[in-house]
């Protein structure tokens, strides 16, 4: 297991950085940098002229090095990561881009976790719920809410959340995690509590979604497992259809279910990031937005770098998983081995 786990770690390397390179390129593609957006600022609220303004744009550029070619650029960027950890310099928050991460990747994270979690729980719940009552009208019910989940945008789901909150019932403070009064204060009770009032929504819009595929998935593959002929042999023991479905079936009906959650948390991290927009949550969507929209390639690159490196760890933890939970690779790791 260790071998295989470190031989997942050197493949993913490569990977990494065939992955760094095509971002690096796709966010650059487009003309204009950073200095592009000083010189329309200086323009439109420090009233320079043109010339003024292109003059510190240029001084800029050649400042902070957007006037090198751009595998330079990605030289310069990755060397900085390799040796020193550093990711840049945030041209737009003026910090360093690890800084900018540290910010807003750990709410991202938690969050996308928590909708994991509760999209986990629950839609495997129905899933077996459905497929051991098939074609009744919790099957129905079940399979509608699937299909709404599955087929609903996640933005427009957000714009409807927003639109009824504030104008239905006058919330105002909906692109915050907690209200004005607990923005410095301790932890405590009433400060999570706050907390859950502000993100639930985002919670909601995401985990409905992944319960959806959940619930589907985990549905026809217990189908499938329950006509079987090792869990005929089951019953035919005399063993109780609960034992039966939740000791025989439901195990291996997991397996593609786990294989899922390989990309599982990059799709969860997609969903609160679609949401959080809407929202206007500082967390990684707005930040991803923002420096796109005004050229701040550092920021832009490492939040899909990160984004990226999630994806590979994702199906690292898949494969362990599934051969923690099926000896049969486990066997079959041993043999190829």
């Amino acid at each position: 297991m260790f071998r295989f786990l470190l031989v997942r770690i050197a493949s993913a390397i490569p990977v990494l950085l065939v992955l760094s390179v095509a971002t690096f390129a796709i966010i650059q593609a487009p003309p204009g940098d950073y200095s592009d957006y000083i010189r329309s600022q200086l323009i439109n609220q420090g009233g320079a002229s043109f010339e003024e303004a292109d003059a510190q744009a240029q001084a800029y550029r050649k400042e902070h090095g957007l006037d090198q070619p751009l595998p330079i650029q990605y030289v310069n960027w990755m060397t900085g990561i390799l040796t020193r950890g550093d990711f840049g310099h945030s041209l737009y928050y003026n910090k360093p881009v690890a800084d900018v991460v540290g910010e807003r990747l750990p709410r991202t994270l938690a969050l996308a976790l928590v909708c994991h979690f509760l999209a986990s729980l629950f839609g495997i719940s129905f899933g077996i719920l459905a497929a051991t009552r098939q074609y009744s009208w919790v099957d129905s019910l079940l399979s509608t809410v699937s299909f709404l989940g599955m087929t609903v945008p996640r933005f427009l789901m957000a714009l409807i959340i927003v639109y009824v909150l504030v104008f239905h019932f006058n919330v105002s403070e909906i692109n915050s995690f907690h209200s004005a009064r607990f923005g410095g204060a301790p932890w405590s009770w009433d400060k999570f509590v706050d907390l859950v009032k502000h993100v639930w929504p985002v919670v909601a819009i995401a985990t409905f979604g992944g319960l959806a595929y959940n619930m589907r998935v985990m549905r026809g593959n217990l189908l499938d497992t329950l006509n079987a002929q090792y869990v005929e042999t089951a019953r035919a023991k005399g063993l109780s259809e609960g034992a039966v479905v939740m000791r025989h079936a439901v195990p291996n009906a997991l397996h593609p279910l786990i294989m899922y959650q390989g990309v599982v948390l990059p799709y969860m991290l997609t969903g609160e990031i679609e949401t959080a927009i809407i929202f206007a949550l500082p967390t990684v969507g707005p930040a991803i937005v923002g420096s796109m929209w005004v050229g701040d390639v550092y920021v832009t690159a490492t939040f899909m770098l990160v984004l990226s490196a999630t994806l590979i760890v994702g199906n690292i933890i898949a494969d362990l998983l599934l051969a923690a939970l099926d000896p049969r690779v486990r066997m079959g790791g041993r043999a190829h081995a």
